[in-house]
């Protein structure tokens, strides 16, 4: 088997995720906020210890504002929902997956508004026409940091200096680029920032983050509220962070495993940034000259992530991938990937494509052995 499907999630895990979600279940087991005993007080820890992590990791000083979640698409409802009402307007890319547009439609259906920034043929952003997008009513801008279809890495500085000179909040969805990609949330002056933690993570499903900054976690309506095991006298939600958007009790060994991922990724500092841009490189060299596919994104290295999507133009691409695993034991991801609208910028929908994404525990071979399969397929006789 070679797995090429990590945009989905990634396989294998960092080394230590199964071992510490283990131990939390068979000897830990207690949750946080809720006791004082030892076991209770560990979890905590461990929590905090994940927050402490997650802002050394993506660049956010303040771990309080390191909210634990379900994943991402959970952190951006809980933006998206908490933070418009009728009357207000948003930006968006147009290249945003559906955890972004279906909120945002649904949305819309409540008297908000949105506009989508257009983007060039390769998915990347058109930063001078986001500046003409700017209304009074204008609350949000939401942008894909990467591609989950193209592999695209948005030019985030310069936006981000546009939304400052608007004083409107950028919201950043990192699912293609958090533990791939170095993020600086404080340097970047980012309102939000929404991470699954089974991606570029390494971590396990269930699991992601949202970092706020204060000013924006002040404002943002809590979407779910409950039990926190902390001010209790209060049937209110506690108004600090980050009890203010992490009622219930939260998904523990979830957050051990989340916790030994980031701790993994820190070790090794820059290199998976390093293997991942030699992946690259790899990729685009062995899919140059390859007869009868198309791929969508950008042939250059740079600003790209491992995320190659191939039209191929000889066969169905549903049966380019049923044929990639039947005769190769190649896993990859075939479709449009929950970003019709990436599809439509890219222009590859209705028919989507076959997405390969290698990961960081790649090998040289199988990166060989898939481009072979590629061409094989691709050049073959229909």
């Amino acid at each position: 088997m070679i797995y090429m499907d990590n945009a989905a999630t990634s396989f294998p895990k960092a080394p230590g995720v199964s071992a510490a979600m283990v131990r939390y279940t068979e000897e830990v087991g207690a949750s946080i906020n809720r006791g004082v005993y030892g076991s209770a007080q560990e979890a905590g820890m461990e929590a905090l210890l994940l927050r402490e992590r997650a802002g050394q990791l993506l660049g956010r000083g303040d771990p309080t504002h390191c909210v634990v979640t379900p994943g991402d698409t959970w952190g951006l409802n809980m933006v998206l929902l908490g933070a418009l009402g009728p009357g207000d307007h948003c930006l968006v890319s147009a290249v945003e997956h559906n955890a972004v547009m279906r909120p945002l439609s649904a949305l819309h259906a409540q008297g908000v508004t949105f506009d989508r920034i257009p983007c060039d043929a390769a998915g990347r952003l058109e930063t001078g026409a986001m500046e003409t997008l700017f209304r009074p009513s204008t609350r949000l801008v939401v942008l894909a940091h990467g591609s989950n279809v193209s592999g695209t890495v948005q030019d985030v500085e310069t936006a981000a200096e546009i939304c400052r000179r608007h004083g409107v909040p950028l919201v950043l969805d990192a699912a293609q680029t958090a533990g791939h990609f170095p993020i600086d949330f404080d340097g970047l002056g980012l309102s939000a920032l929404t991470a699954p933690g089974h991606k570029g993570l390494l971590g396990p499903s269930g699991t992601g983050l949202l970092l706020l900054s204060e000013e924006f976690a002040a404002s943002l309506r809590p979407v779910i509220t409950g039990g926190t095991g902390s001010a209790s006298d209060e049937e209110a939600q506690p108004p600090y962070m980050p009890d203010k958007f992490e009622p219930g009790t939260p998904n523990l060994p979830g957050i051990y495993g989340l916790s030994a991922a980031l701790g993994y990724l820190l070790s090794r500092g820059d290199a998976i940034r390093r293997r991942e841009e030699e992946l690259i490189r790899q990729f685009l060299d062995g899919l140059r000259g390859v007869r009868n596919i198309r791929l969508a994104g950008p042939w250059e290295a740079e600003r790209r992530a491992a995320v190659f999507s191939l039209d191929f133009q000889n066969r169905d691409n549903a049966e380019a991938a049923f044929r990639l695993e039947q005769d190769y034991g190649i896993l990859t991801r075939c479709g449009l990937h929950c970003a019709p609208a990436a599809h439509k910028t890219l222009g590859t929908f209705p028919q989507g494509t076959v997405r390969f994404s290698p990961g960081p525990f790649t090998t040289d071979r199988e990166v060989q052995d898939t481009l072979a399969a590629i061409r094989a397929l691709a050049e073959q006789q229909v």
